[in-house]
C-alpha cells in the first residue's frame, strides 16, 4: 500500500498514485460524507493536498473522523448561490460528484430526490462550468436501466421504476448535454451494487461480514435475487482513470461500472460461509423484499472496457475479506483516538438544558455517553446553556474540543427549560431526542430502557417520578398538582411525568412546528398524541449547588400547565355565576317573604359586608381568570421568538454570526440528503 494507509484500507495498481498526481486541481469530491465519497476523500486527500470533501452537515460524519478539517467544507449544493461562492473562492478544475438522495429504502422524499440528484447536480455543473472545468466525474447508477436490468448495454432503454431513477435518468441526459454540445467534459458512470469499507452498516454486505465474523448469519431476503457487486477500491479507480483520460473519448457519455457477473444473495452468501468457515445453513425469506426489487440485476462493462480500459480486479471473496479487515480495525482506520462502533441505522440525539450546571455537566456528559454506547446506536450530543451566570460555557468549549459528537449552544439570555430544549431539537439529527435537565436528576442511565420502549413501537417514552428525593410537604405538592392538572387538562395528561423523555423524530418535529410562543413541553407532548408509555423511576435531588425552584417558581409552572390546557376555570366561573345568581333570587324571594311575615325584624349589616366581600372576591378571581387567558393571548400575538442564540459550538468551531448561526441551524434541519 501507498503512503495513504493510514487514511484508507484500500490497494491500488501501479500507476494509480501517478494518474492522481496528474489531475488538475483543486479536486472537488461533492458528497464526502456518504459510502463511496468518503472513500474516495481518504483515497486523494493523502495524495493531494488540494483535495477537498464537500458535504452537507457542518459536522464531521463519522467517515471523515481523522481527516484534516481544512480539507472539508460545508456546502448545501441544493443552494445555487452558495455553490457558487464555493467555486469561486477555490477555483475547482476536477470534479468527482457523489450527492445523492433516494438510494436507499428510508429516503422517500420525492421532492428531495430531485433537489438532490438533479438541480443540486445543475448548481453544481453550472458552478464548474464557469470555472474552466478540466474533469467531472458523476456517479450515475444502474437504476437508470430500472425494469430493464438485466446486463443492458449502454445503449438500451432506460426504463424508470421509481423517483430516484428518474431523478438519475435526469441527471444522466443532462451530463450528455453538457457534455456534447456545452463542451463540458463529464462522464456519467453507472455504479452497480458497490460494497466495502464505509459503507452503510444496514446494507447486505456490512450485515453479511459482522455476522459472518461472530459465526452466524443475519436476516436474508428471496435467495434467488442478484446482483452486480462491485468493490469501492475498484469503483475509486474507475472514477480517477474517468477523469484523468477518459473525459478525453468519451465526453457527455454514460459508462456502467460493473463486473459483469451474476450474484446471488444465495452465492455470496456461501461464498462468505466458506470464506468465514460459518457453521450451520442460512434463514431466508425473514427481511422484506422492496417493491422496486428485481430479480436479475447486473451490468454488462464492456464499453468502459474499451474506452477506460478499466475492469473490475476484485472478486467477491476478496472484498468480503477487505471489508472484514476494515470492520476489524475501523477505529484505526479513521485515525480516531478510540475505537469508534461502526454506527447503526438508528442514530439518537440527547437535548440537555443547562442553567448553573458547569460542575454537573462534564459528569452528565459521561453517564450520557456511557448510556448511549451501551446499546451500541450513533448518538450526538447537544447542551443548550440557556445563559447560566457560571462557567458554563467554559466548560462546554472544552467538551467541544474534546468530543466531536458534543454541539453547544448558548443563548442570548435566559429563555427557560423549554426554550432550551426547543433550541436543542430544532437543530437535533437523531432518529429520536432524549430530554435531560443538566442538573444530574433525570438519571441518563434510564436511556437504555427507553431506548428498548421506542423500539417496540413506541413514539413517546417519558420518565415516571415514583419517588422525589426531596421535603415531604414538596413531595405531596407535587403529586396533588399533577393529579389536579390531569383532571381538569382537555387531553389525558400523564401524572408524575416531567420533561425527561425519548421522542421520535415524527414527535419531535410536530413539537418544533406548533406555533405558540409560551410552549409546555410535558403537556405538548401529550397533546400531539402518538403512542407513548412510562418508565418509573426515583428523582434524586440536585447534585451540585441549589435548586432553582422556588415556592413562587413552582406556583408558575402550575398556572402555565392549567391555563394552557384547559378550560376548566372558566367553565367554572360560567357554573358559580348562574349558581350564585339562582341562591341570589332565592335569597330574594326568601327576605320578601320573611319580611311581609315579620315586619319588625332588625337590619343587620354583617349580613351584607360578608356578602359584599363575597361577591367582590369573586369578582376580582374571576377578572385574574380572565386575566391569565388575555395575558397568553397577548403573549401569542407578539409572535415574538422561543428562545435567541449567541452562539453554537461544533467540531472545534464557535459560530458567532447570525448568518453563520441561520446556516447552521437550517443545514441540520436538512441532514437527510448526503
Amino acid at each position: 500500500m501507498s503512503q495513504t494507509a493510514h487514511l484508507h484500507p484500500f490497494a491500488f495498481p501501479a500507476g494509480f498514485e501517478e494518474e492522481v498526481a496528474g489531475l488538475q486541481g483543486p479536486i472537488a469530491i461533492v458528497g464526502a460524507g456518504g459510502f463511496i465519497g468518503a472513500a474516495m476523500l481518504r483515497t486523494l486527500v493523502g495524495l493531494r493536498k488540494d483535495t477537498y470533501g464537500i458535504i452537507l452537515q457542518p459536522f464531521m460524519p463519522w467517515r471523515l473522523v481523522g481527516l484534516p478539517p481544512s480539507n472539508v467544507v460545508t456546502c448545501d449544493i441544493r443552494d445555487r448561490e452558495a455553490v457558487a461562492r464555493l467555486f469561486a473562492h477555490l477555483k475547482f478544475k476536477t470534479v468527482f460528484f457523489f450527492a445523492a438522495y433516494g438510494a436507499y429504502a428510508r429516503q422517500t422524499d420525492s421532492r428531495q430526490i430531485y433537489e438532490t440528484n438533479l438541480l443540486g447536480l445543475l448548481n453544481v455543473l453550472e458552478a464548474a462550468e464557469g470555472g474552466g472545468i478540466n474533469a467531472f466525474i458523476h456517479a450515475g447508477s444502474s437504476s437508470e436501466y430500472g425494469l430493464n436490468c438485466a446486463a443492458p448495454p449502454e445503449g438500451a432503454p432506460l426504463e424508470p421504476n421509481s423517483h430516484y431513477s428518474v431523478s438519475k435518468i435526469a441527471a444522466a441526459n443532462l451530463l450528455h448535454f453538457k457534455g456534447t454540445v456545452g463542451g463540458l467534459p463529464t462522464i456519467n458512470l453507472r455504479l452497480y451494487s458497490v460494497y466495502g469499507p464505509y459503507e452503510e452498516p444496514d446494507r447486505l454486505v456490512p450485515r453479511l461480514v459482522e455476522s459472518a465474523l461472530s459465526g452466524t448469519f443475519p436476516a436474508l431476503a428471496d435467495p434467488e435475487i442478484s446482483r452486480d457487486f462491485v468493490f469501492v477500491g475498484d469503483v475509486i479507480e474507475a472514477c480517477v482513470v474517468a477523469a484523468a483520460r477518459g473525459v478525453k473519448v468519451a465526453s457527455g457519455r454514460s459508462l456502467n461500472i460493473c463486473s459483469g457477473k451474476k450474484t446471488t444473495i444465495r452465492e455470496i452468501v456461501q461464498i462468505a460461509k466458506e470464506a468465514f468457515r460459518i457453521a450451520g445453513e442460512p434463514a431466508w425469506g425473514q427481511m422484506q423484499k422492496r417493491a422496486w426489487d428485481r430479480r436479475d440485476w447486473y451490468g454488462n462493462p464492456a464499453l468502459a472496457e474499451k474506452l477506460l480500459g478499466w475492469k473490475a480486479r476484485t472478486d467477491v471473496r476478496s472484498g468480503l475479506l477487505e471489508t472484514a479487515a476494515w470492520i476489524k480495525g475501523a477505529g484505526r482506520e479513521t485515525g480516531a483516538t478510540e475505537l469508534i462502533p461502526l454506527p447503526r441505522s438508528r442514530r439518537l440525539t440527547a437535548v440537555i438544558a443547562c442553567y448553573n450546571d458547569a460542575r454537573s455537566i462534564p459528569i452528565m456528559h459521561e453517564r450520557v455517553t456511557k448510556a448511549f454506547r451501551s446499546i451500541d446506536v450513533d448518538y450526538e450530543i447537544i447542551f443548550v446553556n440557556d445563559a447560566s451566570p457560571d462557567d458554563t460555557d467554559v466548560v462546554l468549549a472544552d467538551l467541544c474540543q474534546r468530543d466531536r459528537r458534543v454541539v453547544a449552544i448558548e443563548h442570548s439570555r435566559n429563555f427557560g427549560s423549554q426554550g432550551a430544549f426547543l433550541s436543542g431539537m430544532q437543530i437535533a439529527t437523531g432518529d429520536a431526542v432524549v430530554l435531560l435537565d443538566g442538573d444530574l436528576q433525570d438519571p441518563p442511565e434510564l436511556i437504555p430502557t427507553f431506548y428498548e420502549k421506542w423500539c417496540e413501537g413506541y413514539d413517546v417514552v417519558y420518565g415516571r417520578r415514583v419517588r422525589r428525593e426531596a421535603p415531604l410537604v414538596r413531595r405531596i405538592a407535587y403529586k396533588a398538582f399533577y393529579r389536579l392538572w390531569r383532571n381538569l387538562a382537555a387531553v389525558a395528561i400523564p401524572v408524575d411525568a416531567g420533561d425527561f423523555s425519548l421522542l421520535d423524530r415524527k414527535v419531535v418535529q410536530e413539537l418544533v412546528s406548533l406555533p405558540e410562543t409560551d410552549q409546555f413541553i410535558r403537556g405538548l407532548r401529550a397533546w400531539v398524541g402518538f403512542k407513548q408509555t412510562g418508565v418509573d423511576y426515583n428523582r434524586p435531588e440536585r447534585m451540585f449547588g441549589e435548586t432553582t425552584n422556588n415556592f413562587r417558581k413552582n406556583l408558575w409552572w402550575a398556572r402555565k400547565g392549567i391555563f394552557s390546557f384547559t378550560f376548566a376555570p372558566l367553565e367554572a366561573l360560567t357554573y358559580a355565576g348562574w349558581i350564585l345568581t339562582l341562591v341570589a333570587f332565592l335569597a330574594l324571594a326568601i327576605q320578601v317573604v320573611y319580611k311581609l311575615m315579620r315586619p319588625n325584624i332588625p337590619h343587620g349589616i354583617t349580613t351584607i359586608i360578608v356578602l359584599v366581600l363575597f361577591f367582590g372576591g369573586l369578582q376580582l378571581l374571576a377578572v385574574s381568570i380572565l386575566g391569565e387567558y388575555v395575558g397568553k393571548i397577548l403573549e401569542e400575538t407578539k409572535q415574538r421568538p422561543k428562545f435567541i442564540r449567541r452562539s453554537i459550538r461544533s467540531n472545534g468551531r464557535k459560530l458567532t454570526t447570525a448568518e453563520d448561526v441561520e446556516g447552521f441551524v437550517k443545514a441540520r434541519s436538512r441532514h437527510g440528503a448526503s
